[in-house]
């Protein structure tokens, strides 16, 4: 995969943690090997801009995802996935950084930015959270990824808890 992780915020992120959640869940979304995505990591003047102009919402936000080629995962095991281009994942750390010390569990910043990219990149992928059953699939499938990720990076602890509804 083609992944792209441009930090324009100013703060120090983990980047490296940031591409490598992203890969671990394009790969078990099965999402073909050759598609590409960018993440952008962009300050809070920089994240309520885009949020007025695409969401007509004022202040910052933690995450913002933008399609491209409208890529689904395959419908069975057997499906060649198609490849292309997934689109733009934009995240705030500020946001991420304020949400991860008020969720219930508190965690860092950067745990918070991990479950933020699962997050956009399960909206890349299609899935959503406007009614309570996409909610409870897309919130279910973000937790597993999370869980199976930091299983596989040997990251103990509980995982961090989703801070947006």
């Amino acid at each position: 995969m083609a992944i792209d992780v441009n930090n324009e915020s100013g703060t120090e992120v983990d980047e490296q943690a940031i591409l490598d959640v992203a890969r671990y869940a394009l790969t078990r979304m099965r999402i073909h090997p050759l598609s590409e995505l960018s993440v952008i990591v962009v300050d809070a003047e920089a994240m309520e801009q885009l949020h007025i102009q695409w969401m007509d919402l004022p202040g910052p936000t933690d995450v913002m995802s933008f399609p491209m080629d409208e890529l689904r995962p395959p419908a069975k095991d057997d499906d060649e996935p198609p490849q292309g281009l997934l689109g733009d994942i934009v995240l705030c750390p500020e946001v991420a950084k304020k949400q991860g010390e008020d969720a219930p569990t508190g965690h860092s910043m950067d745990e918070e930015l991990q479950l933020l990219t699962v997050h956009g990149v399960l909206h890349l992928l299609g899935y959503d959270h406007e009614e309570p059953d996409e909610k409870a699939e897309m919130f279910g499938l973000q937790a597993a990824i999370i869980d199976g990720w930091r299983a596989e990076c040997g990251i103990e602890g509980p995982s961090p808890a989703p801070t947006f509804t």
